[in-house]
């Protein structure tokens, strides 16, 4: 599996920090791609050149705390991600666009959609956790252990990635990309963004009753971080009156594990949209 994505990374200055895009440009229908904790905009890269060669207008951006956007923040959740991908339209000037958040980042543009409708053409959920089963308090207790192993031994991130996120098809750069991954959240006074992100809450209620823009749900059939993920993702779809679509032996990274299926069922809907 190759790429040409070769992004030229620009800026937007914020109060807080400033975030890291980088745009296609183009005149089709701008889409916006934000990537999930702890992870950074390269993991389209192998989904960025599909869509622009549909003739689609492409951004993508780093998240508060990783990329190369700056670490420091006072807030890191997806609310304040949704602010960012909002006020990255208005720094571009695009009046509306197709939004796309990827696990945690679900919920922003879900956020993002319910709070300006009039700037979201549309939003699609990537093995979001929006709208995920309510956990039990052992569940519960189990995630906040995990979130404090993560934050302390970064290479857990590592094996997390490498044993169960991509279950099926790793992409031929799949080590590299691993590694930087893991040797980002060493960076000094990245601490403070892993437990930003970890402590973020990536399934508030009641969000998704405030969207009325056309939603599509897509959702690997192996994503490890879900028991059921056709039962996360039937939820998705019926709390969004939205499409749902299942890729096929994916794991909880579809954009990068099967690029094509994912960039197959995230067209149509594109062009219906447009």
């Amino acid at each position: 599996m190759t790429s040409t994505y070769a992004p030229q990374t620009q800026y937007l200055e914020l109060p807080g920090g400033r975030i890291a895009f980088d745009d296609s440009l183009g005149e089709g229908l701008p889409v916006l791609l934000l990537p999930g904790m702890l992870d950074s905009r390269t993991v389209f890269r192998h989904l960025h050149p599909l869509l622009t060669a549909a003739g689609h207008r492409v951004i993508t951006m780093d998240l508060r705390g990783f990329g190369e956007s700056s670490i420091t923040w006072s807030d890191y959740s997806p609310a304040a991600m949704a602010t960012d991908a909002l006020a990255l339209l208005d720094h571009l000037g695009i009046e509306r666009a197709v939004l796309a958040g990827c696990s945690y980042t679900g919920a922003s543009v879900v956020k993002a959609a319910g709070t300006a409708p009039e700037r979201v053409a549309g939003i699609v959920l990537l093995d979001a956790f929006i709208e995920n089963l309510p956990q039990n308090a052992v569940q519960r207790a189990l995630v906040k252990a995990l979130g404090a192993l993560l934050v302390q031994v970064p290479s857990f991130w590592g094996l997390y990635l490498k044993k169960m996120a991509y279950p099926t098809a790793k992409p031929a750069d799949f080590d590299a990309y691993v590694a930087g991954l893991v040797a980002a959240l060493r960076t000094p006074g990245r601490k403070t963004a892993t437990r930003g992100h970890v402590h973020g809450d990536a399934s508030p209620i009641g969000w998704s009753r405030h969207v009325s823009c056309p939603a599509l749900v897509l959702m690997g059939s192996k994503d490890p971080d879900f028991p059921k993920p056709e039962v996360v993702a039937d939820r998705q779809a019926a709390a969004l009156k939205a499409r749902k679509v299942m890729i096929e032996g994916a794991g909880h990274y579809p954009a990068a594990e099967f690029p094509q299926a994912t960039a197959d069922a995230l067209l149509p809907f594109l062009a219906e949209v447009a």
